[in-house]
């Protein structure tokens, strides 16, 4: 599998996110769980070549207090914000404010299925590319470190496990964990996008 997904091409990784079916968005969290107002949000899924690898880049959030995300591993990404012409303009935009990649030195490949995140946001993954080696200049009010992790070692079943999980008095469902790479644990609403585009790639 490791020579397979990184002989893909950006040509074949467009292709196959092209073929995707029209789908109303995935929900990976129990059922009646909100009961307020959703919001638009993207996450970029940055691909780059280190050597002849493809890897893919993950932030890991700065801690805050009142943060639901803190200190967890995650794509680049945010809300829609009301200028954006588009979702792509957002995920581009995200990016470019929390890591310093800017949009110029992104190609868009496509998108995965949107997803309804555990937050309420109905979230669309942008899958694009950028050449390495990069300067990135992360905002530390977000970003406490920006890292890669290889896609064969993603696509690689021993790294991946299911674990259960229960919030507010719903039954547990299952949460997708990696083991520890470089220090950082992979786990939740970001792994299960890698885990989509692993699918979708193969």
């Amino acid at each position: 599998m490791k020579k397979e997904i990184n002989r893909l091409t950006e040509d074949d990784i467009r292709r196959r996110l092209k073929n995707l079916e029209p789908a109303a968005p995935r929900t990976p969290h129990p059922g009646n769980f909100f009961n307020r107002p959703r919001k638009r949000a993207a996450v970029l899924i940055p691909f780059t070549r280190l050597g002849s690898d493809w890897h893919l880049l993950f932030i890991r959030r700065t801690n805050h207090e009142h943060d639901h995300h803190s200190g967890q591993v995650a794509f680049p990404g945010g809300g829609k914000d009301r200028r954006d012409p588009d979702i792509n303009t957002t995920a581009l935009r995200e990016a470019n404010e929390e890591v310093g990649l800017q949009p110029r030195d992104v190609k868009i490949l496509g998108k995965l299925e949107d997803v309804i995140s555990i937050t309420n946001y109905h979230v669309t993954p942008v899958v694009g590319s950028f050449e390495s080696p990069y300067a990135f200049e992360p905002d530390a009010n977000e970003v406490a470190r920006v890292f890669t992790i290889p896609l064969a070692w993603l696509s690689n079943p021993i790294n991946q496990e299911v674990r259960y999980r229960k919030v507010d008095g719903q039954d547990p469902w299952p949460v997708i964990y990696f083991k520890e790479y470089d220090g950082e644990v992979l786990w939740g609403f970001t792994a299960a996008l890698a885990i989509r585009l692993i699918e979708v790639l193969r």
